[in-house]
């Protein structure tokens, strides 16, 4: 039997919302010309969302975001910024630790590579769940606060498959 956790977001995060594009790279090379241009419009002169709020760690047009600000979109996003179809693979999704691991921390490109093979569901998440943990870690530290609660929010979601 196989554990299968799901990706979801936590309050009081935000590490997605660090914009810069020198840290960023290779999610605005992901990016449509269009798409880039809302990007870095929305890029403040600190490196971070214009919509964030950094005081509560809240996005105030979460609602409202761009489809690149949406992890759903996020194999979609990486597959066409490498040349890829959409139904590309992440090659990473293979060598992902466990979902419920402490700190997972080999895995800090897994938002960047791509084979191309068919994405289950478990895929997708696996793989939104490696990139939030590469943001997390690079925002505010493998061993914090917003890292440990990221981890427990995703291990109570763990379902079991055969």
């Amino acid at each position: 039997m196989k554990a299968q956790a799901q990706w979801q977001c936590i309050r009081g995060c935000g590490a997605c919302c660090r914009l810069d594009p020198a840290l960023r790279g290779e999610a605005l090379e992901a990016l449509d010309l269009q798409q880039q241009q809302t990007y870095l419009a929305m890029v403040g002169p600190d490196g971070w969302c214009l919509h964030f709020d950094t005081g509560s760690r809240r996005c105030r047009i979460y609602d409202q975001r761009p489809d690149f600000c949406r992890v759903e979109n996020l194999v979609g996003l990486f597959a066409a910024g490498h040349g890829a179809n959409h139904e590309s693979a992440i090659d990473a999704v293979n060598t992902l630790e466990s979902p419920v691991a402490d700190d997972s921390h080999r895995n800090d490109n897994a938002c960047d590579q791509v084979t191309p093979r068919p994405l289950g569901r478990g895929d997708l998440d696996d793989l939104a769940i490696a990139c939030c943990r590469q943001q997390i870690r690079s925002e505010w530290g493998g061993r914090g606060k917003v890292m440990r609660r990221f981890n427990n929010a995703i291990r109570h979601t763990i379902r079991h498959k055969r």
